[in-house]
């Protein structure tokens, strides 16, 4: 029984010391301030210097509203905690009420009112910062990168979604509104890269970077972005020759867009094929015959066949992103340079959770990413592909009353010239119109 007693004791322990360990840990607040309003810069101050005048203002107006009052009208817990403690203070030692400094916020101290509307930017991000520290806001300050060297610096929340981003992006550079445009990160350590989609926050996965991350965001043209709505034919009749595939008219692409994403259910490309498998802390690779389902990518032992029933789970989609990568053939001795992982957000270096495939060539490397994003995201990735488009519309600017009325090709006009036509110009006679009554 003693024995018993002390095994309990021990038990009753060891169940304490968990439930300790499973409590939240403490974080420095100036740490986590840090790390969540500043991406791609080496501090959060250099970061508020990069910002434009009217972003700072935004950013200043939303920490001055959320600071005051929540979204119910009340004080925040951490404010309300310090008007408590003042109060009880005031209770226990009262003062003569000219000893008690005069609000921050009163209009009736005009000594302090040039301090609550700072005009230089110097004062503004002191204050930005100021509020930041106090306020839990999920806003981050990114910088963007350039194919050319050049950036660009936005102020992004938690609410706004890859596509708001890309619109602000569109107006900062004034490059045109086409489908390929894309937000990517790339991640030094691995070698890889991946391309946001529209629909997702891009705080989200930024906010699973480590602090000392080297990982950048690119704002840069990707043409496969989308090529599963635009040439349907490349990944659902995969199996025909070039030549076929060519020879598809469009209203043979409507057809395919509607019977595979048009229904109730999504329908995944038929896709499998022989694919090279990185061995765990190895850098051997083998093949293996793989199938693309709904639910995940499934492969088929040695010595078993490619029938269902013998086909075993590699990975599930659920909680995986895909990326591409660069020059494995050297880093981790690849048959081929056409590879792709699948990893966890939260994983940021090599790991045994990450997994790593391998391809003959760029066209099945084309045919497995992309499938693997319609398996993964289903119908959301067609609606982000027909906002995409609806932009493109919207940005083209509509045809003027003079292009409607314009005359054949061969006739000039006055109107065809943008400005003042030259001084020899003679306009020809009109051309006879028909109206029928």
């Amino acid at each position: 029984m003693d024995d018993i007693d002390a095994m309990f004791c021990d038990l009753l322990g060891e169940i304490n010391h968990l439930s300790q360990s499973l409590l939240p840990a403490e974080v420095d607040p100036d740490l986590q301030t840090d790390s969540s309003f500043s991406v791609g810069f080496t501090d959060l101050n250099e970061s508020l210097n990069e910002l434009e005048d009217h972003d700072l203002d935004a950013l200043m107006a939303d920490l001055g509203s959320k600071s005051t009052t929540t979204s119910d009208g009340r004080l925040p817990a951490g404010q309300q905690a310090s008007s408590c403690a003042a109060a009880s203070a005031m209770s226990r030692q009262p003062e003569p009420a000219a000893a008690c400094p005069p609000p921050s916020d009163s209009a009736e101290s005009p000594e302090r009112l040039p301090m609550s509307e700072p005009r230089t930017k110097a004062e503004k991000i002191k204050l930005a910062l100021e509020k930041l520290k106090e306020a839990k806001v999920r806003k981050l300050i990114v910088k963007v990168l350039m194919r050319d060297g050049s950036s660009k610096t936005l102020m992004v929340d938690d609410r706004q979604t890859v596509r708001e981003v890309l619109d602000k992006l569109f107006e900062k550079t004034h490059c045109d509104c086409s489908i390929d445009w894309s937000l990517c990160e790339t991640n030094p350590e691995l070698q890889s890269e991946r391309g946001f989609e529209d629909h997702e926050h891009l705080v989200e996965p930024l906010s699973a970077w480590t602090r000392l991350s080297e990982n950048k965001i690119y704002f840069v043209s990707r043409p496969q972005k989308y090529l599963m709505f635009t040439d349907p034919q490349v990944f659902y009749l995969w199996k025909k020759k070039k030549a076929c595939l060519s020879a598809i008219n469009e209203q043979a692409k409507q057809v395919l867009l509607k019977e595979h994403f048009g229904g109730s259910a999504l329908i995944v490309p038929d896709l499998e094929g022989m694919l090279y498998l990185k061995e765990d802390g190895k850098k051997l690779w083998k093949p293996l015959h793989f199938v693309l389902r709904a639910s995940g990518i499934y492969y088929a032992p040695k010595g078993k066949t490619k029938a269902t029933s013998d086909l075993v789970c590699f990975v599930h989609f659920e909680k995986v992103n895909i990326h591409t990568t660069n020059n494995y053939k050297q880093k981790y001795r690849a048959p081929t340079n056409f590879c792709f992982i699948l990893k966890h957000p939260c994983i940021q270096k090599e790991s045994h959770y990450v997994k790593f495939l391998c391809c003959d060539d760029e066209h099945t490397l084309l045919l497995w990413v992309n499938s693997i994003r319609i398996a993964k995201y289903g119908t959301v990735l067609y609606k982000n592909y027909q906002a995409a488009m609806k932009r493109v519309c919207s940005s083209q600017p509509l045809p003027s009353a003079a292009h409607k009325d314009a005359a054949p090709p061969k006739t000039t006009h006055a109107e065809d010239y943008p400005h003042e036509p030259p001084p020899d110009f003679i306009p020809p006679p009109p051309p006879l119109r028909l109206t029928h009554d």
